[in-house]
């Protein structure tokens, strides 16, 4: 059995963000602590006992905390039942969780080669030892089963895909430290139980979906997709910024070539959105965005929420 725990289903800077005065961000800080969310991310585990992380957001040590299932074992001193870490991209929201995992319990990075040059070559990095943490480079369309901490099989099968999408935000303008065309900076995974065969996808960045995606999405028991913004042009509209969901990389829930739009008619058990930004108006129960996601039979998660397969 696949165990799947949502430890943040929010875009970067969570909700409420630091310095925002959105509808959203005003009714999370006040009377509507149920919008409040951590940046998105989740934790995986074949067994129940050890666990991979999808992603370290900057808010890692406070989705630990709040989650028993990574709480160190009883009675042991130092313990952590993470095994590892896959990151899907580059950025700030995926990467600086791992800047919380530097205490010296050990545990294993995979990352497409182009998301650890970046790691590289930033020496802030270095806190994770490499006799600590190992880092493992991860293919295009090439499977693989990360390791449990005495180095024996997991159960879990990742295969990691490209997804049209950006390069870090931060990098724009800038020679990125593995050169190259950027395959391999924005990833989707198949996330696979090895004894039962079933299976999930986690994308929680994507700029369309095409042909290639809904054939692979199809047939899926669950979906997390991207569900940063609800329009393009949400940021521009609110007053909250200059840059489109798709010059982002990100995209829309609604609209025509939509998420929802888009994967309609797929064979999906459970679609789900996270990565959800503070901006997007289905945040909020009751609205007719929050009906129009669960009317196509969507759902946006709470952080805790542990789903089984």
């Amino acid at each position: 059995m696949l165990r799947v725990v949502v430890l943040g289903a929010a875009a970067g800077g969570g909700v409420p963000q630091w310095n925002c005065g959105c509808p959203v961000c005003r009714k999370a800080r006040s009377d509507h602590p149920e919008l409040r969310s951590t940046q998105a991310s989740i934790a995986v585990s074949a067994d129940g006992e050890h666990w991979f992380l999808v992603n370290a957001s900057p808010d890692l040590r406070q989705q630990v905390i709040a989650t028993p299932q990574l709480h160190p074992r009883a009675g042991e001193l130092r313990h952590s039942p993470i095994a590892g870490v896959i990151l899907t991209n580059g950025e700030i929201d995926a990467v600086a969780g791992l800047l919380s995992m530097r205490e010296g319990s050990p545990f294993t990075l995979y990352a497409h080669e182009r998301v650890l040059a970046i790691l590289r070559s930033n020496s802030i990095f270095n806190v994770l030892g490499e006799n600590n943490v190992k880092r493992r480079p991860i293919e295009v369309d090439k499977a693989f089963e990360p390791a449990l901490p005495d180095g024996s099989p997991s159960g879990v099968e990742i295969l990691p895909f490209a997804v049209p999408g950006k390069g870090a935000w931060y990098l724009e303008g800038k020679a990125h430290p593995a050169g190259g065309d950027g395959a391999g900076d924005t990833l989707g995974l198949r996330i696979l139980h090895k004894g039962s065969g079933k299976y999930f996808y986690f994308l929680a960045a994507c700029a369309r979906v095409t042909d290639d995606l809904k054939s692979r999405l199809s047939g899926a028991a669950l979906v997390f997709f991207d569900g940063t913004v609800w329009r393009d042009d949400e940021l521009i509209a609110a007053g909250l910024g200059t840059k489109t969901g798709q010059s982002m990389g990100h995209i829309s829930m609604s609209g025509d070539h939509g998420a929802i739009e888009s994967l309609a008619d797929l064979d999906v058990g459970t679609k789900v959105f996270l990565h959800i930004n503070n901006s997007n108006p289905a945040l909020l129960r009751g609205s007719d965005e929050r009906k129009a996601v669960e009317q196509a039979g969507w759902h946006i998660p709470a952080d805790g929420t542990e789903i089984k397969l």
